[in-house]
């Protein structure tokens, strides 16, 4: 029989896919949703990216799924994607976000088998930072709820995870550096170097960030505001440090280099601090590299995680266990203690991306995006 659509509404007409393409709990699937797309390829977010409020809501494929996004995460790389780094066309526009929680409201026939309406889904695809998105099943991981916890695990668990058991080579004793260590992927970093009993030295901004750093396992919190970094560890760690998670770039990275043991190994997962140049990068002492490392015997190796995508489901299932089982804190910061409050909807993204880059958050930065007044999702 075919159901009549609200105002506003979609009304499937191919009853035999409409079987497989299911309202959550009985309320209408808009026709039109809000989403964020790069129009512009510029550094800076808020002038590359627009708030598109009239969007055609996409219908997913035979192995897709369409999820009704509650929580998003911001990364820093959304400004890489905004730069168009990671689009070598130069084309716009560009759908903008990595990662999602939220409850399936459809699906293709082949995805009905193991999914079912009103499931609650955590995936990395792109495009989230939408109301609606269509996801491949292949890539979406089932959660128990919809909590932004879970989202917290995708992107920046799943890097501090692989990336230092692939190669941060970690073993009881070792000495671990990591920077930026109260963000959003520093935390786990902290916390899986010391549950490997590695001794853990953790650089931030604030005190408040220091106290959050030793209840998750941080032996030695550096605020590099009030201490020097390089100071610190010349002085407290002169034989150096045998694993660096360095996700800052340019000064920091120098300073890290330096603070290498012999056979010290240092992990590029980012540079968060040159993504607002022109470049995207700001400069190290690259000419002197070759020498230091041969002198130490070590190495500095990049991560990227879309190199090691086989690994993420494996990964993903091992955090969601440990969290399950209380062996992992998911710090999410929804923006409370910003200036205008909790992220809540699309528009406040840009917020979001500006709180991060001035270094305010503790954890992972999540937007939450709420029910329509218009429908029952």
């Amino acid at each position: 029989m075919l159901r009549l659509a609200l105002a506003g509404a979609r009304t499937i007409v191919d009853m035999s896919y409409a079987r497989h393409f299911l309202d959550f709990q009985g309320s209408a699937i808009p026709s039109a949703m809000q989403k964020l797309v790069v129009t512009r390829l510029r550094p800076n977010f808020r002038e590359a990216v627009t708030l598109l409020r009239d969007c055609p809501v996409p219908l997913p494929g035979d192995g897709d799924l369409l999820v009704r996004n509650r929580f998003v995460g911001v990364n820093a790389s959304d400004i890489n994607c905004s730069a168009g780094r990671y689009n070598p066309s130069g084309k716009t526009p560009l759908d903008l976000g990595f990662e999602g929680v939220g409850e399936v409201v459809g699906f293709g026939h082949s995805a009905s088998a193991r999914y079912t309406v009103g499931q609650a889904v955590a995936y990395m695809a792109p495009g989230s930072f939408a109301e609606y998105t269509v996801v491949p099943a292949s890539v979406a991981t089932p959660v128990p709820f919809v909590k932004p916890e879970y989202l917290t695990l995708l992107v920046s668990g799943t890097t501090a995870y692989i990336s230092l058991k692939e190669l941060g080579g970690l073993s009881e004793g070792k000495k671990v550096l990591v920077t930026a260590a109260a963000g959003g992927t520093g935390q786990f970093a902290v916390q899986l170097a010391h549950k490997a009993k590695c001794h853990v030295i953790g650089t931030c901004s604030s005190d408040e960030k220091c106290a959050f750093l030793k209840s998750v396992g941080c032996d030695r919190p550096i605020n590099y505001n009030t201490e020097s970094v390089g100071a610190v560890l010349n002085q407290e760690y002169p034989q150096g440090v045998d694993v660096v998670y360095e996700s800052v770039g340019g000064a920091m990275f120098d300073l890290a280099v330096e603070a290498l043991a012999v056979k010290g190994r240092l992990i590029v997962i980012g540079f968060i601090s040159g993504y607002q140049t022109p470049t995207g990068l700001l400069p190290v002492k690259a000419r002197a590299l070759p020498a230091k490392l041969l002198r130490k015997s070590a190495s500095v190796q990049g991560f990227f995680l879309h190199h090691y995508h086989s690994k993420c489901r494996e990964a993903m299932d091992h955090l969601l266990k440990m969290y399950a089982g209380g062996e992992l804190l998911c710090e999410v910061d929804l923006g409370e203690r910003s200036a205008e409050g909790r992220f809540t909807g699309l528009q406040s993204v840009f917020r979001a991306v500006d709180y991060m880059y001035m270094g305010k958050n503790t954890g992972k930065i999540v937007v939450e995006l709420p029910h329509s007044v218009n429908s029952k999702l």
